[in-house]
């Protein structure tokens, strides 16, 4: 080959490596006539050779065809085309075998060069904080400017389609886990699925209906996750195999890049990160749908030593990307109530975006953690984090750092014996107070929101005073007056062994549907109670279990409930569990009696009922006030009504009289006329009923 020329003189306009990063420099003369002259000999396509397309799929000659005019394509083609990369000198020689023009022919080298610089996109660097997180396993999230609702609604109805044809080739396919579906409809599902089976992703459809949903939902994001989570508690709703799979969704989601994070910091506290900590660590603790978290340290004083803190940032557009979710999920729910009413798609859609919304601004978080800690003010071995109000926004909260292990460690399960009997019996007295006695309780209640701390023995002492710290506040539930004592009516019936009182407070939290059966639940719940009981004798009792299966019922009777008794649920669930964990075997029921009694008992208390009354009080003092004067009304009533001159008590009787008659008389003779073919009285019976009608009707 001859020498190339000099690339990188002067007279170049854009740099190379600026042009197409990490092309290799072509072999390209400065351009004269077509460009042709002086193409290597490996450039020329050989003699009858197809035009080769492009990544458009169109060929050369139909680019050249569909050519701008010379004044769009401005006039420093050439000095662009010198910088051209390997394929330029193909597309010269194929520009001359169609000869066309020099402006034609730049032309089109330069919309070459435009779309290959589009396809190699450059090489970002990557700072070392990212870097690290990126070691540590996690992905990094792309940052640009959020979907728009167009896009997102196009997105989500290409994938809620994809569900549907891979619902209808899973039904057709998977006919032990579909035995119900049978007759007329299996067979248009068939026809369905043979259809649109070329229309799905061979990837997903091979998979079983549930595992579909948890992938579809995994790659429409953040939003559909956390749905996905949400969805996974309604096993009163939905069909256990489907919760089951839900619950192995996603947890570890793309984190922003470190640079990012720390930018978040700064305009969310409104100051310099350094006037704020000492440093934060690049490596995150974890990365939710929602925020993102590290490991910081507080800038300390002479006085006081910084602290060790969590640093929990919301990620970009979030909130914008959760509006408009929210927003295209109240219309898909309004769309579901109408085919599946049944499973309640409008409730569950309303509830999540509700709930979800909550968590998105920190300050919430912030009071929960602070009215759970005043709750439990009494209570030291119980302990929630410490909110640093100065060092905490809408965006971003720093919060006290707990020093514990968690409870699915195995650390956990090596701690001597009476301190894990003091921590389950800690974990019950603490969620039977939360649910209740105050009414406001953790929401999102998992192993991994929750430590174990000071399960060492104190140096000084040698006692072990284990506490047990909550984490990740966001969702909490409320539970009102009456239902609250509701729902500990039905618990302290459970841990008792009735069954009949059990299932009647359940039923009364209910709300009956459209063709709901109430006895019929009721009597399924007693059941099941009972079935429970008797596996107790044998040592095999879950009360979790039992509630679990008692709400599931539901869905079946057309009962549905409130999203907090599903939340208590799990509260529930997750304790009996972690005991399960500490202490194998444990029962959870035994332990937990205790402290539903003192709290049943304390309900009853004379000092409990009369601060109950007083909260009434208010109520009470403004009827005292206003009795006075609605007795002297009500005494003007009274003597209004006996000083008016009454009716005659027979006004109206002689009529209603009357028209009973007619009405017997009609009855007979219309009676003779059916009985008797020879008989036609017609003329009778019907004058009657029209007279007895009309006396009926008429006022006195």
């Amino acid at each position: 080959m001859a020498d190339r020329p000099d690339l990188d003189s002067p007279e170049e306009t854009v740099p190379f490596s600026e042009t197409v990063p990490d092309a290799h420099r072509p072999y390209v003369t400065p351009a004269s006539g077509d460009g042709a002259e002086g193409s290597g000999p490996d450039d020329v396509p050989p003699a009858g050779a197809e035009p080769t397309e492009n990544a458009e799929g169109e060929t050369l000659s139909e680019e050249i065809e569909h050519a701008e005019t010379p004044a769009a394509s401005g006039g420093s083609a050439a000095v662009r085309a010198e910088a051209a990369p390997g394929p330029v000198s193909v597309i010269s020689s194929r520009v001359r075998q169609t000869k066309t023009t020099p402006a034609e022919s730049e032309r089109v080298i330069v919309r070459e060069l435009r779309k290959l610089a589009r396809r190699q996109k450059p090489e970002v660097e990557v700072d070392a904080g990212t870097l690290a997180a990126q070691e540590a396993g996690f992905e990094v999230m792309e940052l640009g400017p959020p979907p728009t609702l167009v896009r997102r609604y196009f997105t989500i109805l290409r994938h809620s389609i994809g569900l549907v044809y891979g619902s209808a080739v899973a039904v057709a396919r998977d006919r032990e886990q579909f035995a119900w579906v049978k007759g007329f409809p299996l067979f248009l599902i068939r026809i369905a699925a043979f259809f649109v089976r070329p229309f799905t992703s061979r990837e997903l459809r091979r998979l079983p209906l549930e595992t579909q949903l948890r992938r579809r939902l995994e790659l429409l994001g953040p939003t559909y996750i956390k749905l996905g989570q949400v969805l996974a508690l309604r096993e009163d709703i939905l069909p256990a195999f489907i919760t089951e799979e839900l619950k192995n969704l996603l947890d570890r989601l793309p984190v922003m890049p470190f640079p990012e994070y720390q930018d978040r910091v700064a305009r969310g506290l409104g100051r310099p990160i350094d006037e704020m900590f000492e440093w934060i660590d690049p490596t995150p603790i974890g990365s939710a749908s929602i925020g993102q978290i590290h490991r910081a340290r507080t800038l300390g004083t002479p006085e006081a030593p910084g602290e060790n803190v969590i640093l929990k940032v919301v990620k970009p557009h979030i909130y914008v990307i959760l509006k408009r979710d929210a927003r295209l999920l109240g219309f898909a729910g309004r769309f579901l109530q109408i085919f599946f009413s049944r499973y309640q798609p409008k409730r569950i859609l309303d509830e999540f975006a509700e709930y979800t919304l909550r968590e998105v601004d920190l300050r919430r978080e912030a009071d929960n953690a602070e009215q759970l800690a005043l709750n439990f003010a009494d209570m030291p071995q119980i302990r929630f984090p410490r909110i640093y109000r100065d060092l905490s926004s809408r965006l971003v909260m720093t919060m006290e750092l707990f020093d514990g292990i968690r409870p699915d460690m195995p650390a956990a399960t090596t701690l001597p014996l009476a301190v894990r009997e003091e921590i389950v019996d800690l974990g019950a007295r603490s969620i039977i107070r939360m649910l209740y006695q105050d009414g406001f309780f953790h929401a999102d209640l998992h192993p991994g929101n929750l430590f174990l701390l000071d399960t060492a023995p104190d140096p000084a002492t040698g006692k072990t005073e284990p506490k047990i710290g909550f984490i990740d506040l966001g969702m909490v539930g409320y539970f009102d007056g009456e239902l609250r004592r509701t729902l500990m009516y039905y618990y302290f019936s459970l841990v008792t062994g009735d069954a009949e009182n059990a299932a009647r407070y359940l039923t009364s939290v209910a709300e009956a549907g459209p063709k709901s059966d109430t006895a019929g639940f009721q009597r399924a719940v007693a059941e099941i109670c009972r079935r429970f009981y008797r596996a107790s004798k044998y040592g095999d009792f879950s009360i979790a279990q039992l509630i679990m299966e008692s709400v599931s019922l539901g869905g079946t009777y057309r009962m549905y409930f409130p999203i907090e008794l599903v939340l208590m649920t799990k509260a529930l669930v997750t304790f009996e569990g972690v005991g399960n964990a500490l202490i194998p075997g444990i029962d959870v029921a035994d332990v937990s009696q205790k402290h539903v009694s003192r709290l049943f008992r304390r309900q009853f208390n004379p000092a409990t009922l009369l601060k109950e009354s007083f909260r009434n009080a208010p109520e009470l003092v403004d009827l005292l006030i206003k009795s006075p004067s609605l007795a002297a009304e009500g005494l003007r009533f009274l003597e209004t009504k006996i000083r008016q001159p009454g009716g005659s008590p027979l006004a109206g009787l002689r009529s209603a009289l009357l028209a009973g008659a007619l009405f017997v008389s009609g009855t007979l003779a219309a009676t003779l006329d059916l009985l008797d073919a020879t008989v036609s009285i017609w003329w009778l019976w019907v004058p009657a009923y029209a007279l007895a009608a009309m006396l009926a009707m008429k006022r006195s």
